[in-house]
């Protein structure tokens, strides 16, 4: 099959482009350093080769046609398209990455990390982010296999790593306002042993699940916070979960604190890691940069 060659080029949809957004020839000629003629010559010459009437000028404005409307639109995503092409053979070649992973830990607060992110974003020159969340020993993992640009790891470091500090999560055993748990002044935290615990999967392939808090002989383990809440609320079992991410359960009504006798609360600090910090390259190191900037 005999390859297909454009009749049209990109300069003739940029001019024309121009020539609608400035509101006509002359102006779009100052606009582009270009004479008039140069500009008129290039869209009739637009508009003979597709057989389509994309403009017509009234008095001293050119206006577009309802074809030239459908055109214009679709001629926006093919420039659009070829100054990302452009743009992305310049950042391999001054070795801009076309892609970011950061690896969060599920418990870390993602609000600042999303003000870096949209601070980045007019810095990107349309390098991708990918966000993935990770639970307990997943975040150690993609430290330890580097398999992330940049990793949110909640409690201990893996040897040999350092990271910069976030901020301290706090977690408190949580259970439905219907629980018999609820319902008590007091709760000794051995008793807790004989609950049903909901707990959050581990992530990782190899999980160790050695957290001196998880002692409950019965377990359900769910995905993520949210299956526990909906849980919990349903008046089944008890869960430690940030506080950050039962504010709204708990003025509900939905969900209370369980009343313990002591360690009502545990806090985890949350670390920013660079698995390969000789290795960052400087999308990566502008977005690092970013977040550490929300913490100071």
């Amino acid at each position: 099959m005999p390859l297909y060659r454009p009749k049209s080029t990109i300069e003739q949809w940029r001019i024309l482009q121009a020539v609608v957004d400035f509101g006509g020839y002359a102006q779009a000629g100052e606009a582009l350093n270009k004479s008039q003629s140069s500009l008129n010559h290039a869209v009739s010459k637009l508009q003979h080769t597709l057989g389509v009437q994309l403009l017509e000028v009234k008095g001293r404005k050119a206006y577009l046609t309802k074809e030239g409307e459908v055109m214009l639109r679709r001629s926006r995503l093919l420039t659009q398209n070829v100054e990302e092409l452009e743009q992305l053979a310049e950042n391999m070649t001054a070795g801009w990455e076309p892609e970011i992973t950061i690896a969060c830990e599920t418990i870390h607060p993602k609000e600042k990390l999303y003000s870096a992110l949209e601070e980045f974003y007019p810095q990107a020159r349309g390098t991708r982010v990918r966000i993935a969340d990770e639970v307990l020993t997943g975040t150690k993992e993609r430290i330890l296999e580097h398999t992330a640009d940049l990793v949110v790891v909640g409690g201990t470091i893996p040897k040999g790593y350092s990271g910069e500090k976030l901020e301290t999560v706090t977690f408190v055993a949580y259970c439905g306002a219907n629980h018999p748990l609820a319902q008590f002044d007091t709760v000794d935290i051995e008793e807790l042993t004989h609950e049903l615990q909901i707990v959050i999967s581990d992530s990782s392939k190899h999980p160790e699940e050695s957290q001196g808090w998880l002692k409950a002989e019965q377990r359900w383990t769910v995905s993520n916070f949210y299956q526990a809440i909906a849980i919990l609320k349903r008046g089944t079992g008890f869960c430690w979960i940030p506080k950050h991410l039962t504010h709204q359960e708990v003025q509900d009504g939905n969900i209370v604190p369980v009343k313990l006798t002591s360690l009502g609360e545990k806090t985890v600090m949350t670390h920013l890691v660079t698995p390969t910090p000789n290795q960052l390259g400087p999308g990566a190191t502008l977005l690092k940069n970013l977040i550490l900037k929300q913490y100071k």
